[in-house]
């Protein structure tokens, strides 16, 4: 059998640094991964693939994640990662350096702003995604990365969610978009006017699996399991208005977020 073997550059942003070991994977705007064809022409090879989002609002690069800011709601619209998991006994614990984020050119949320409030700092990139090294964990104090959560969905329903996916990015590569839903708002929080979101999503695309998964979960306290809550990549798009995975080719993009089954996860 005839095997077509791709090997496949990493192209690395300018402000993106380095390499990452398994399970992290910091350049997150031109990459690929090696790709062997065998007797299938037709499915789709892909070569320096940006996996951002379409881009709205104010792009801010950090080294490990990348954001869409809302100047609007102090928050971001969506941020994307690759989980960047340390080996098991050498993890980061997490830094709790809550600060403003000042590569935000329109200002980000203050820490001061949830004081009091009734309301979490939510994590969008989660601290324990990113315990390979202290910068990485650091980042994600980053109040840009922040959105204010009902204190029962964080510490549950939200909480089981992420450690779902954080068991996905220890297996393998994944790319996880996540971010706030601005509709059936809760109101404002602090001096900023931090927007509190009703409902929040998450998207995952897996390059060896070929499969997405889609979460929207509504911003409350809930008994539910969080597979309740799987959506398709597409009803996130028309929920959200944003355009995920934009640069798959079209064909591997369509049928990937028409649909999403769990049991493909597992």
């Amino acid at each position: 059998m005839k095997l077509n073997i791709f090997f496949i550059l990493i192209a690395v942003g300018l402000l993106a640094g380095g390499f990452c070991s398994y399970n992290c994977f910091s350049e997150h705007r031109l990459v690929s991964i090696p790709v062997i064809v065998s007797g299938n022409e037709s499915e789709p090879v892909v070569h320096e693939i940006d996996y951002l989002p379409g881009k709205t609002g104010e792009m801010v690069y950090h080294r490990f994640f990348t954001l869409s800011y809302n100047a609007a709601h102090k928050q971001a619209n969506w941020v994307y990662y690759s989980p960047c998991i340390g080996k098991e006994g050498n993890e980061i614990r997490r830094t709790n350096d809550f600060r403003e984020d000042y590569m935000v050119a329109s200002g980000s949320a203050k820490p001061s702003d949830y004081v009091k409030s009734g309301y979490d700092r939510g994590h969008l990139c989660p601290a324990g995604d990113m315990t390979q090294s202290v910068e990485a964990m650091s980042e994600t104090f980053y109040m840009s990365n922040m959105s204010p959560q009902v204190p029962g969905f964080n510490r549950g329903i939200w909480k089981s969610l992420e450690a779902q996916v954080r068991k996905w990015g220890k297996e393998e590569q994944i790319h996880v978009v996540t971010g706030p839903v601005f509709e059936n708002e809760k109101g404002k929080i602090g001096e900023s006017r931090v927007t509190i979101p009703g409902y929040y999503y998450k998207v995952i695309y897996s390059p060896a699996r070929k499969q997405m998964i889609a979460f929207v979960l509504p911003n409350e306290k809930s008994n539910k399991k969080f597979t309740d809550h799987i959506v398709s990549v597409d009803s996130v798009e028309n929920f959200t208005g944003i355009d995920f995975f934009v640069h798959l080719p079209d064909t591997l993009e369509n049928r990937l977020e028409a649909k999403s089954d769990y049991m493909k996860w597992q």
